[in-house]
């Protein structure tokens, strides 16, 4: 694998499976580094920043579309599950554009990984990985989360290029020896995570033997684990002298041998399987063969730093030009939650929230609306009102959802619903056809006979003045008429919901005056009957009103935005939906009108 530099300034990736923050955090360090993202089953583009402009990043739906797409990307980014990562990388390994492979899964099964190394060593092609975080070439090219944030990046001096060449087991520990070598060196020039499964894609020795080809690495740092024996390999290129810079190497897990077992540490690898296998020998055998090796983790510190200020001093080591980092806007939502800026909603919400564990309805989480026993009145209470009304309210609004819910195929909504759903058209696009019907003419008249009613009665009028005030105006009185029932043959719907609040309503005055109101209009006409919109309108003012939970404004509020006409849309859909279902189960086919129910007329 010897060769040399994997990443430089123009080193282009196709992220595999998107991942907003990681991508984002490579776009932060170099515009380049992204040319493309495969999402499985998905096209199109992504949006994200470069510094403060808004860009389109393209997406495809797999991997030899993107490679085509993209022939100058070589790196391949694989952030997919363990389930997939090894076919995916496969995929990826098997394009002649792609030249590194970075799998970030951890738990990828060792039977593929050792089919990717394989592959991968066949064809002259690098994999880095299962289990890591990826790697860095400072001021050039990092992988996904590599290094973490800008803060870290800058604080570690990864912005621009050093000496050190540095290769791991650990991301999480890479992270900490990025911010040591800082400290005490000018810097990493190239850092790698290797992963830190059984069999990794490459090894400590592959990366150390490519960083003694690059002549910018002027010394290398290994950190190294117990379990396995990858370490030996670096300790035979040592031996074999085909490393001719100084090689600064930590083995952890000393700690291993206080244990009175076996301990397995947090890597699949990281499990001693044999006195060769422990931290101790592993180190002993690197400084044998030349590596310089501190006594313990905490004087790798120093010996990172001697090494280097002698290489300073022999002018090995050239001053390193210091750049000014650009400076990267912070994201909204970060600056949101640090304090330093203030940005206004676009949204106002007070029914419900989602933000916790579970929702919650007006403050009531759904736990208890299921545990307490809630009916569909209590969560519309909820909802619409923001409140739990009385058992007698909710068990009202159901009765009118149960009474509206239908009223057969030959209302206007009924048959628009019917007419679209023979036509072939969706479940959405027949409800809708059936729903915009509603209005003043059908089933739209709730919340006017529930507006005229309260006025005439808050102003004191009698049904007569009422009626005829109306005509004067030329307006038909909301709530009262029917083309079918008559006043020997009531709305049964009607009887329904009036005895149900004579039993339950602390008052009724409102139904009792549309009573009076019906009584009236029936002496001039036989059809002129109080249908269920009055009914409902009348008696939601009485519900309103004798719950004594809603102030004079909040009823004129209710009655003024719609509320009543939400209960019929409501329970109308539900009938609507099952016409849907029923015409497209009987198979219906195009509804044509006959030509003898149409009068032809010039």
């Amino acid at each position: 694998m010897a060769t040399g530099q994997l990443f430089s300034k123009t080193t282009q990736a196709l992220f595999y499976n998107y991942k907003q923050l990681p991508i984002q955090r490579m776009l932060d360090f170099d515009f380049l580094c992204v040319a493309g993202i495969i999402n499985p089953g998905a096209e199109g583009f992504q949006k994200l920043f470069f510094g403060q402009e808004e860009i389109a990043i393209p997406v495809h739906s797999t991997v030899e579309a993107a490679c085509a797409a993209h022939p100058m990307a070589d790196v391949f980014i694989n952030f997919s599950s363990f389930r997939s990562a090894a076919a995916s990388s496969m995929a990826a390994l098997k394009q002649p554009t792609i030249r590194v492979v970075a799998i970030i899964a951890e738990g990828v099964p060792e039977a593929d990984t050792k089919q990717l190394i394989a592959y991968a060593r066949s064809n002259n092609k690098v994999v880095i990985g299962p289990a890591t975080v990826g790697g860095i070439q400072a001021g050039a090219f990092k992988i996904g989360d590599t290094a973490g944030t800008i803060d870290n990046i800058i604080h570690c001096k990864l912005y621009r290029p050093g000496s050190v060449g540095f290769v791991s087991k650990s991301g999480g520990m890479s992270n900490e020896l990025y911010n040591t070598i800082a400290r005490v060196t000018d810097g990493i020039y190239e850092g790698i995570a290797i992963g830190g499964d059984v069999f990794p894609g490459s090894t400590l020795s592959d990366h150390i033997l490519r960083f003694n080809n690059i002549p910018q690495v002027k010394m290398m740092v290994v950190l190294g684990e117990l379990g396995g024996r990858d370490e030996y390999s670096l300790v035979e290129a040592l031996k074999q002298g085909k490393v001719n810079k100084p090689v600064v190497a930590w083995v952890s897990g000393t700690c291993a041998r206080l244990f009175k077992s076996e301990v397995q540490f947090g890597h699949a690898g990281a499990k001693s399987g044999g006195e060769m296998e422990s931290a101790q020998a592993k180190n002993q055998a690197l400084r044998d063969a030349g590596a310089v090796v501190p006594t313990s983790y905490e004087a790798f510190e120093s010996a990172i730093k001697e090494t280097f200020e002698k290489l300073v001093e022999e002018g090995k080591i050239p001053p390193v030009k210091e750049v000014t980092p650009p400076q990267i806007p912070e994201d909204l939502n970060t600056a949101i939650k640090s304090g330093k800026v203030r940005a206004p909603t676009h949204i106002i919400s007070t029914i419900s929230d989602d933000r916790g564990e579970e929702p919650c309805y007006a403050g009531v989480p759904m736990s208890s609306i299921v545990e307490q026993g809630y009916g569909v009145g209590d969560v519309i209470s909820l909802l619409w009102f923001k409140r739990s009304l009385p058992r007698y309210c909710t068990q009202f609004i159901e009765i009118c959802i149960m009474l509206c819910a239908d009223h057969g195929p030959c209302v206007s909504g009924a048959h628009n619903t019917i007419v679209t759903a023979r036509a072939g058209k969706d479940l959405v696009s027949s409800l809708v056809s059936g729903l915009l019907t509603i209005g003043p003419r059908f089933g739209g008249a709730i919340d006017d006979a529930a507006r005229y009613f309260k006025d005439a009665y808050d102003r004191g009028l009698s049904a007569y003045e009422f009626v005829e005030s109306m005509k004067k105006k030329g307006i038909r009185v909301p709530g009262i008429g029917h083309r079918i029932k008559r006043g020997d043959n009531r709305d049964k719907r009607v009887e329904l919901l009036q005895k149900f609040a004579r039993t339950h309503f602390p008052s009724v005055k409102y139904m009792e005056y549309a009573v009076q109101v019906e009584t009236y209009t029936l002496s001039k006409a036989n059809n002129l009957v109080l249908n269920v919109d009055g009914a409902i309108g009348s008696l939601f003012l009485d519900l309103l009103a004798g719950s004594g939970m809603f102030s004079k404004q909040e009823i004129d509020e209710i009655v003024e935005i719609g509320y009543l006409n939400g209960l019929f849309v409501l329970a109308r859909s539900i009938g609507l939906i099952g016409h849907t279902f029923d015409q497209k189960r009987l198979k219906q086919p195009l509804y044509r009108h006959p030509w003898e129910d149409v009068l032809y007329t010039k």
